[in-house]
């Protein structure tokens, strides 16, 4: 992980610089380590450092010579697809959040980058998550405080299901719930491809007065097999510029509030 100790210009260099490494392995799926160091403008030594950074975090695989992209269907590998989309998108989010506050954060890669934007720049936030995954991602750092839900673990997702899920969460009382989706369906909503999922993020949104789904723009018009159904609740979205003209009308009809990154 980047140290939040690093000088500024310095942490975004690096940031940059990630998620253009993350896009061409994301474009080419292997990508040796002298076209990384040309492509960048940075030494070879400098492009296995970032490597190795990047594969602490589970994103990146490294071999001898080359690197390649983590395993896509796990959230780690979900990461780098659309990484800098998903960043801005998280960073967005994270204005939301209050310093000193609590915040519950479902599972998804744009749910965990903002998990890491917060705890690279929020003061005393507490993460509210379902996670194990946003849980470990985060544990580097002392400016975030995390409660993990309990419940029980889906080895896949990383995530806590079931009723333990609601008996935990109504323990607390929230501004917002970010979640992520599977897909939008016109008229229905935020969708998830998990029964088991989709019951969890209901029972973390009741107790939070507003739901907010951080997804990519590509995800609308997909769909998951559950509705989220979140009856009753504000819900808003962040998303990236590249959502058409016939989405946007649509969310301002349905009522739901747009932010773009």
């Amino acid at each position: 992980m980047i140290a939040c100790t690093l000088p500024r210009k310095l942490v975004c260099d690096m940031g940059k610089r990630d998620g253009k490494i993350l896009e061409m392995l994301t474009s080419e799926r292997r990508v040796e380590v002298a076209t990384l160091s040309q492509r960048l403008g940075v030494s070879e030594v400098t492009v296995r450092k970032d490597l190795d950074a990047l594969q602490a975090k589970g994103l990146v695989v490294r071999e001898h010579g080359f690197a390649t992209l983590s395993n896509p269907n796990d959230v780690g590998g979900r990461l780098a697809y659309h990484y800098e989309k998903k960043r801005r998108i998280a960073r967005a989010a994270a204005a939301l959040v209050a310093d000193g506050s609590t915040a519950m954060v479902e599972s998804g890669s744009c749910c965990a980058l903002l998990a890491r934007e917060l705890a690279n720049a929020a003061s005393g936030v507490t993460i509210v998550t379902n996670s194990a995954f946003i849980a470990s991602y985060v544990r580097d750092s002392t400016r975030v405080d995390v409660t993990l839900l309990g419940g029980a673990f889906q080895r896949d997702s990383q995530v806590m299901v079931g009723p333990l899920v609601r008996t935990c969460a109504a323990e607390f009382y929230v501004d917002y719930l970010f979640i992520g989706t599977d897909g939008w369906i016109e008229g229905v909503g935020p969708t998830n491809a998990d029964q088991m999922r989709a019951d969890a993020v209901r029972s973390m949104a009741e107790s939070a007065a507003q739901v907010v789904v951080l997804t990519e723009s590509e995800k609308f018009g997909q769909r998951g097999a559950i509705p989220m159904r979140l009856v009753g609740k504000r819900l808003s979205v962040v998303t990236d510029d590249a959502l058409d003209e016939g989405w946007r009308k649509s969310l301002e009809h349905d009522g739901v509030a747009l932010s773009i990154a």
